[in-house]
């Protein structure tokens, strides 16, 4: 098992947007690839939804700051960056 998978989900506050990401397509990865043992791939399912929910709340965390930096309070800008990287799906 990596190293990652065997640190505390409590231990994420230190972990990076990016570093968060990056770690998730490597366990996914591994999933997709049947690389791991059965007690693996549950460690890395259980790691890999801690590191989603991390995510997901930086995610929140910086909308809620542009809102309150935008001028008007809309995300104006954040809506259209956000249908262009839908558009690339």
């Amino acid at each position: 098992m990596t190293k990652h998978l065997k640190e505390s989900t409590s231990e994420l506050h230190d972990v990076t947007f990016e570093a968060a990401v990056s770690e998730l397509e490597i366990i996914v990865s591994q999933m997709e690839s049947k690389q791991l043992p059965l007690q693996d791939t549950l460690a890395a399912f259980k790691r890999g939804t801690a590191l989603l929910q991390h995510c997901q709340k930086t995610l929140a965390e910086v909308e809620q700051q542009v809102r309150i930096l935008s001028d008007d309070g809309k995300t104006q800008e954040l809506q259209a960056y956000q249908d262009q990287d839908q558009d690339q799906d």
